[in-house]
């Protein structure tokens, strides 16, 4: 069943393919749709599982707090409810903050890990940063809720997908985007700003690629900072890319997952 009773929510899943099985969290606002690139090119090999995130796609959207580590173990009880323990995660921005975090708290379920444009917290080195954060997430809090999903989702998208080739996309993903529950989105929007997983970096177990867009919003250096600070940390560095490189490079996007597994995950390439 594509649904499943994970604690106390339904959470949504598409399975495909076979082999060792690899789970695909998305983003902030996204859904199993956004992996629409990634899933033709890994079920060849894998048993891909793509999963909406509590307050996104067609998972249950309880009202109330959301946090990081709840989205966590909501994988968790996915991964042990479809019985394919352990596997490879890979996680877009708010996805892997996600896997990072089952990565650390659930380790045993986790063959290795793969954080896309994504950290170990909202990264703020500085009052100047940290007043910056704090002006995005007022700015976005603000149009969600004078002016809609639909304003936001254009405005993020047009953003993220500004070139003149990406048009169909543009329409696409902002289409997508405006679905979301107004109210489920600001409670996972409010999940980034209050976790943190930079001090258990040293503690992870596992092979972990961080993958880093040339014109994401964090610097490159931001995520090879961090990426040092793990045992078996490698960094990839995909240029021509901004935020949704599952989506504007998929090509080279899937080209290193798929190198990185066949070296590093256990997987014969």
């Amino acid at each position: 069943m594509p649904t499943v009773l994970v604690g106390d929510i339904q959470v949504f899943s598409e399975r495909t393919g076979a082999g060792q099985p690899i789970l695909l969290i998305h983003g902030l606002g996204s859904s199993v749709r956004d992996w629409e690139f990634q899933v033709p090119a890994f079920a060849p090999q894998y048993e891909v599982i793509a999963a909406d995130l509590r307050g996104h796609g067609r998972s249950a959207k309880p009202r109330g707090r959301y946090r990081v580590p709840q989205f966590a173990a909501d994988m968790a009880g996915l991964l042990r409810a479809l019985d394919v323990a352990p596997a490879h995660i890979v996680g877009l921005s708010l996805g892997g903050m996600v896997a990072l975090e089952l990565a650390l708290s659930y380790p045993d379920l986790v063959r290795s890990l793969i954080m896309i444009n994504s950290g170990p917290e909202a990264p703020a080195s500085s009052v100047r940063e940290r007043l910056g954060l704090v002006g995005v997430y007022l700015r976005r809090v603000a149009t969600v809720r004078l002016r809609g999903m639909r304003r936001m989702s254009e405005a993020l998208v047009g953003h993220l997908l500004p070139e003149p080739g990406q048009a169909t996309l543009r329409r696409t993903v902002s289409e997508r985007w405006a679905a979301n529950d107004p109210r489920a989105y600001l409670a996972a929007l409010r999940a980034i700003g209050g976790w943190s997983a930079r001090a258990r970096l040293p503690a992870l177990r596992c092979p972990t690629l961080v993958v880093a867009a040339d014109q994401d919003y964090t610097p490159v250096a931001y995520k090879a900072a961090y990426c040092a600070r793990i045992p078996q940390g490698e960094l990839v560095v995909i240029a021509g890319s901004r935020h949704l490189t599952p989506l504007d490079r998929p090509a080279e996007l899937n080209a290193a997952i798929l190198r990185f597994l066949g070296e590093r995950g256990g997987v014969s390439a």
